[in-house]
């Protein structure tokens, strides 16, 4: 394809992208669907505007390979461990559930029984792209219906791996063998996994600590983008799903500090990527196909549909979704999924399936992803208003997977206030913008992450819609006040408190409205002035009341000096006039001291 076709597609595609998926959204029929549709308008069976649909849908799938990196981002080997139980119990009953019905369904229409496993294996995958941008579009995440069906995409996931070494096996011209080969393979397979893992477990976060000194954002998000496609690219040499390897490389990274900072950068590519996805599926639908054979397409389809969502009715029932979201559940994961397209042409090519029956499934799997969004919309209009609304957490209601509090700035100031938080068993998450501070703190046990504040999309990732409250304890009042200004106009609901670098920094924070300012000197100042009078012979308890009556005094003018601030001449002579008062009280207690002493003594 020369430039000028680049050019012309690339304008099809954003063109169709915004002007269908507005529109479909502001509907309530959801972001999806509008893709697809947008797909269709534009594909050959549409206005025929594309062409090449198959190079478009290949190039598109890594939108998918970036989706599965930030799932496997999430997923630090000790929560894998802690999920262990609903992901092999949900997601095993479903996988096993749907493919055996299927396998049942396709053998009793005469297809022999290696040809129907195939089938089974790849129609009974859900579509992770898909079930998760319904999920996260409706904030459903944090409920069990979020929860259950993570686990059960997250199975079907890692599910790809064995089912894609199973599909050689049940080659339908020859016999079960086991050759040398495979089992070389096999070992190669195994080898390139430990490989990965020890090279992003000892040296990427070097590496990462390395390009992140430079602090050239368009190079950390290069890397980024190159370490994601060059284990994608090295586990498809080996056979391997890109997409599996993409997910085992954002797992290997779950517990790095450059977690945030990683799928801040990627997330936009995997947004765009995954739009085109959809659109090159809408695309892909065969209409040809369809016209040919209606009725076998849509009894395949919507038994399929059938077949997953009772599979998915039961499954919900053993699980800890409740009654009045199990219908939700079941339509959420009812299609089949991106997998399927990848399944279906390796088994192909390993002759384990007929091409025609390939083609006839792609369509059916294609149209069951159109059904979802359809599925959704009678959901949200005949069933969920019959029943309880969902009940979701409220914002003082922090998910234990994530931290109450945010702690931006880890130097020896935030260390103070995070070991202060951490011994009272607060969860805690802790930003700073310098690898080698972060670096140096870990060693320590804190786990601390890459990223700066000023982006929106980092504090996204830090989970600062779920946080209470977020601490600014970091250097540069300029910096400062913009992080201030940022927080309160994108997340609202987060109460600030801020270390400000001297008196008029903490005048511009307390007009500013952050809930609470502490001058980074202040209290160490009068902690010094505390032993100089100890020093000089003060009483020990005339100290501590007389430092705290300084510490009253000294807060209630900074508020009063907010209004002024601007205003030097009135500014100097407030402070003139409360140094005078200071002096006065100050005095009045050595007064009322030495009275109570010479009573004493009377």
């Amino acid at each position: 394809m020369d430039s000028h076709g680049l050019m012309f597609n690339l304008i099809i595609y954003l063109s169709a992208a915004v002007i269908a998926v507005p529109i479909f959204t502001r509907l309530g029929l959801g972001s999806v669907l509008g893709y697809l549709v947008a797909g269709v308008c534009i594909g050959p069976w549409g206005l025929g505007f594309i062409e090449n649909v198959q190079d478009i849908l290949h190039f598109s799938e890594f939108g998918v390979v970036l989706l599965l990196f930030i799932i496997g981002l999430e997923l630090e080997p000790l929560k894998l461990w802690r999920m262990r139980k609903p992901i092999l119990g949900a997601g095993g009953a479903q996988l096993g559930l749907s493919t055996l019905c299927i396998f049942i369904a396709a053998y009793l229409l005469g297809l022999d029984w290696k040809t129907a496993l195939v089938i089974g294996l790849g129609l009974s995958l859900s579509s992770t792209a898909i079930a998760l941008q319904l999920l996260n579009e409706r904030r459903l995440m944090s409920t069990e219906v979020g929860r259950t069906g993570f686990s059960i995409l997250l199975f079907q996931d890692i599910a790809v791996i064995p089912i894609i070494a199973l599909i050689p096996l049940l080659v339908v011209t020859g016999d079960l063998e086991v050759t040398n080969t495979s089992g070389k393979s096999t070992w190669v397979i195994i080898g390139v996994i430990v490989s990965i893992f020890v090279v992003g477990r000892y040296v990427l976060r070097h590496v990462f600590r390395f390009v992140a000194s430079t602090h050239q954002r368009e190079i950390f998000t290069a890397l980024s983008l190159l370490l994601v496609c060059g284990i994608a690219a090295i586990m498809s040499i080996i056979g391997v799903s890109m997409a599996l390897g993409a997910f085992l490389a954002g797992v290997i990274l779950a517990d790095s500090e450059y977690r945030h900072a990683l799928e801040s950068d990627i997330e936009p590519f995997k947004a765009l990527l995954l739009g085109l996805f959809f659109i090159s599926v809408g695309m892909s639908v065969d209409f040809g196909l369809f016209l040919t054979q209606p009725l076998l397409i849509l009894f395949l389809t919507l038994s399929l549909v059938f077949i997953k969502i009772s599979v998915l009715y039961v499954v919900s029932r053993f699980s800890t979704v409740s009654s009045k979201q199990r219908p939700l559940f079941s339509f959420l994961l009812s299609q089949s999924g991106e997998f399927a397209f990848v399944l279906f042409g390796f088994a192909v090519s390993a002759n384990a399936l007929d091409q025609q029956l390939a083609n006839q499934m792609t369509l059916v799997v294609a149209l069951s992803m159109s059904t979802t969004p359809l599925l959704m919309l009678m959901h949200d209009k005949l069933i969920e208003p019959r029943s309880i609304d969902i009940t979701l957490p409220s914002m003082d209601e922090i998910n234990e997977e994530s931290g109450n509090i945010i702690i931006v700035g880890f130097g020896r100031f935030g260390q103070v206030v995070a070991r202060l938080l951490m011994a009272n068993k607060i969860p805690l998450t802790v930003i700073d913008n310098n690898p080698d501070h972060i670096e140096r703190v870990r060693r320590f046990g804190y786990k601390a992450y890459y990223g700066d504040i000023l982006r929106h999309d980092i504090l996204h990732s830090a989970g600062a819609e779920k946080a209470r409250l977020i601490i600014l304890t970091g250097d540069g009042s300029e910096s400062i006040n913009l992080a201030v200004a940022s927080i309160k106009r994108d997340f609202p609901h987060l109460s600030i408190m801020v270390r400000a670098y001297d008196r008029r920094h903490a005048l511009q924070l307390i007009d500013s409205g952050v809930d609470g300012v502490v001058r980074e000197t202040f209290y160490s100042a009068v902690e010094l002035g505390k032993k100089t009078l100890q020093f000089l012979g003060f009483d020990e308890d005339q100290i501590e009341r007389q430092a705290k009556m300084y510490i009253t005094h000294d807060v209630a003018t900074l508020h009063q000096q907010v209004s002024i601030r601007d205003d030097e001449k009135a500014f100097i002579s407030m402070a003139k006039t409360a140094q005078e008062q200071l002096e006065h009280t100050l005095a009045a207690d050595q007064q009322e001291i030495l009275a109570k002493q010479q009573n004493k003594k009377n």
